[in-house]
């Protein structure tokens, strides 16, 4: 059989040499990239000297991001952006610093460790929701302050406490900076009088104010603490002893406060809107949460025996992937997949939310079903269609805390409420770093008469 050529894939015509096409991205880049789609499972576009491809065949994608693994790093525009907001951490380092990093860090993310996170998740949040007054409730400013005090008490073991709104704020800020400045050659300096610097100065600034205090009031290296932060300090490589330094420990910090909470909240935002526009499915989630719970805060053991409030977990972040497009790859090196040969350098495009939403994979591919997700469902789904949390060995680290962290308060949300909606359609995605409603999401909550727990 003949290999084709990337020169051999479908494209659009190429304009002012792909900058126009840049300007779309950066409009609309879910639409842009949907065009794509539309010229097959494999498809080309020239950006200035840059070959592109975008793939969105499951057993492409899953080829690529495991069996070629060795043959990807990361575009450098993307870890240069994040870079400069969150260091030198595990999200943006490569080769032998990025695998030292990660073997590191494994140990503190299992799911047995994690586990031993679900008592500050269930205080943080049952204290936030009892400040919660029925009525419309802005829901995206609830569960950031929710998430941040989680990851807070997690990282310090330290309530977030009144710098919440703020923190939230610099986040969104210095996420809508990452996304704009991806499609620029390079970073122009924070000191120039542009559109837009001077909000992300002062996000900057306060978030690592914020980092800086916790980190420096724990400058003893041996206090004994359980917390992230007294992991992180704790760690030693198991090939070589050393400890992370200050500066990655600082970076790590950092790197687990911006995006351990930005992607729960956002995975909860469209949970909620979808539970609330689908009454049958939250009375089916609330009644599992009430029979098993009976009015007690849940625990780690409970969130694995709540299979349907899961699967509605898992349904809402498959319609709304909080990271909608996954950080661009470049080939190392020639690999062939599906019949094409993809020569070194090729910049490789992966889009969760388009894989997601293949009605090849999914039948009924726009609807909100659960059930998708159960055992016993009648489809099963293609390995490599669904990637909330990325593929292959970059998978993202804190997986098993989001997880637990959401199962955790969504159950906690339908105890104390019911959920409606405000807005009569849904809202608009936009996308930053994660996918958020445009213009934030208000629904309706109305207080739930309190379960006596059983003896």
């Amino acid at each position: 059989m003949t290999t084709l050529t990337w020169h051999d894939l479908p494209a659009h015509p190429t304009r002012w040499w792909g900058l126009a096409a840049l300007r779309g991205m950066r409009r609309d880049y879910l639409g842009f990239i949907g065009a794509q789609q539309r010229l097959g499972d494999l498809a080309a576009q020239r950006i200035l000297r840059e070959r592109v491809v975008d793939v969105f065949d499951p057993a492409l994608v899953r080829a690529l991001m495991v069996d070629h693994a060795d043959a990807l790093v990361r575009w450098a525009r993307g870890p240069e952006v994040f870079a400069d907001l969150m260091g030198q951490s595990v999200l943006v380092t490569e080769g032998a610093t990025w695998q030292r990093q990660r073997r590191m860090l494994m140990p503190a993310f299992t799911p047995k460790r994690v586990a031993g996170y679900a008592a500050l998740m269930t205080q943080a949040a049952v204290e936030g929701l009892a400040r919660v007054r029925p009525g419309e409730v802005a829901m995206d400013a609830l569960y950031s302050h929710l998430t941040m005090d989680v990851i807070s008490r997690t990282l310090f073991s330290t309530p977030i406490g009144q710098d919440t709104a703020a923190a939230a704020h610099a986040v969104q800020v210095l996420s809508e900076t990452a996304l704009g400045e991806m499609f620029w050659p390079v970073t122009l300096p924070d000191w120039l009088p542009l559109p837009g610097k001077a909000a992300k100065r002062r996000a900057s600034r306060l978030l690592h104010g914020l980092l800086a205090s916790h980190i420096d009031a724990r400058a003893d290296a041996h206090d004994g603490r359980s917390d992230l932060l007294g992991m992180l300090k704790a760690l030693r490589d198991e090939t070589t002893g050393e400890a992370l330094s200050r500066q990655e420990v600082y970076d790590q910090c950092m790197v687990s406060f911006q995006a351990g909470h930005e992607t729960s909240a956002t995975a909860l935002l469209w949970w909620s809107w979808l539970l609330a526009t689908h009454p049958e499915v939250q009375d089916r989630a609330r009644a599992e949460v009430d029979a098993m719970l009976a009015g007690r805060v849940p625990t780690a053991d409970d969130a694995g025996a709540l299979p349907y409030l899961s699967a509605t977990l898992k349904e809402a972040m498959r319609l709304y992937p909080p990271v909608a497009a996954i950080m661009t790859r470049r080939l190392t090196r020639d690999v062939t997949v599906g019949g094409v040969q993809l020569p070194a350098r090729t910049l490789v495009r992966l889009t969760p939310w388009l894989l997601h939403r293949d009605p090849r994979c999914w039948p009924e591919a726009e609807a909100f079903r659960p059930e998708r997700f159960l055992d016993g469902a009648p489809h099963e789904i293609p390995r490599g269609a669904y990637i909330p949390f990325g593929l292959g060995p970059r998978v993202c680290l804190g997986q098993h805390f989001a997880v637990l962290e959401m199962t955790l308060i969504a159950a906690l949300m339908l105890q104390r409420f019911h959920l409606s909606p405000v807005e009569a359609g849904p809202p608009e995605p936009r996308m930053a770093v994660t996918l958020r409603p445009a213009g934030g999401l208000r629904l309706r909550l109305a207080a739930r008469a309190p379960q006596q727990p059983q003896p």
